[in-house]
């Protein structure tokens, strides 16, 4: 055997074996069958728990945020309400991903991603499951840099639908039928079907409001990512950056005055807020000198600083 042919057989071999690991480790962590300790915590607040890198989904208690206590189960992100669960989960070697939607504990369908799990919500009423998942890239540093795919599961129908991107368009007035076109952070109103968004374009974002239904929807200001609607319907939670190109801080619109406040001690979130109730805001972002992201609340008026509520955690949902 000439040393040519065995450089290229221990390449090969070597190549062998990382694919091999790695297809080991995904399967390893899809198939985790670890005991997980169940507490008896009764929390308000489900999140998932950055410490120990497994992506635990945890709950708490907001009046006493060291009462954490475990829960079954193992997401990227999470969302809980009207009686039924999103988990953005690892579905198996790839990594492949996926949206499992559960109600009263027992899963009732399980949607493929086509990428990297980055927002999850649920309608009040629980019938209308939503998620946006990164398709190519991993940062929004860089508007129209990444692309993202929005879509959503009406639990009514059963009708799952991949991507907001055949949703017919207007910005500012005008039909919109550029191609570089991205969604993502949909929120669904009290009527299952009004929903506000966040659709990218020409290195803009805008803040959208459209119908599920008709499959329609119209811009309502520039330099709004990742709504959130409150839960009485009346105000939607966005990040808004601080000049053209700085750190993203929350914001909070009142739909029917246009007023918009800006929430302090926010600077730097990166995440999709959640309305705790018609007061409080809870939100991801990385504390300074910090590696993991952190869960922070924030009253919505903004008469307060955020506070620093969990560390080591992110996907805020109430319970």
């Amino acid at each position: 055997m000439d040393l040519g042919y065995r450089r290229v057989v221990f390449a090969v071999a070597a190549i062998v074996l990382v694919v091999g690991a790695a297809v080991v480790y995904v399967t390893s962590v899809v198939r985790d069958t670890s005991p997980v300790a169940v507490s008896a915590v009764d929390g308000d607040l489900m999140f998932v728990s950055l410490a120990d890198g497994r992506d635990r989904v945890e709950q708490v208690r907001l009046a006493d945020p060291a009462a954490r206590g475990a829960t079954p189960m193992t997401c990227r992100r999470v969302y809980r309400a009207g009686g039924t669960t999103v988990c953005l989960k690892l579905a198996g070697p790839g990594p492949t991903y996926a949206a499992e939607v559960s109600r009263d504990g027992a899963v009732v369908r399980t949607v493929p991603l086509p990428g990297v799990p980055s927002r999850a919500k649920v309608s009040a009423s629980g019938q209308v499951v939503t998620w946006t998942s990164f398709v190519t890239g991993d940062s929004y540093a860089v508007p129209g840099g990444f692309s993202t795919r929005t879509g959503f599961l009406d639990l009514r129908t059963g009708a799952a639908v991949e991507s907001l991107e055949g949703f017919a368009a207007v910005i500012e007035g005008q039909p919109h039928t550029a191609q570089d076109v991205n969604y993502w952070g949909l929120t669904v109103a009290a009527d299952d079907r009004t929903f506000y968004a966040t659709l990218a374009s020409g290195g803009y974002t805008w803040l959208v409001k459209g119908d599920l239904v008709d499959r329609r929807l119209e811009s309502l200001r520039r330099d709004a990512e990742c709504p959130s609607l409150s839960l009485d319907g009346t105000k939607v939670a966005y990040k808004k950056r601080i000049g053209r190109l700085g750190p993203w801080e929350l914001a909070v619109l009142d739909l029917a005055t246009g007023e918009e406040r800006r929430l302090p001690g926010t600077a730097g979130v990166d995440d999709q807020a959640t309305w705790l109730d018609d007061e409080r805001i809870a939100f991801a972002a990385v504390p300074k000198d910090a590696k993991l992201a952190s869960i922070h609340v924030v009253p919505a008026d903004g008469s307060a600083a955020a506070v620093l509520t969990i560390p080591d955690a992110t996907s805020p949902s109430p319970l």
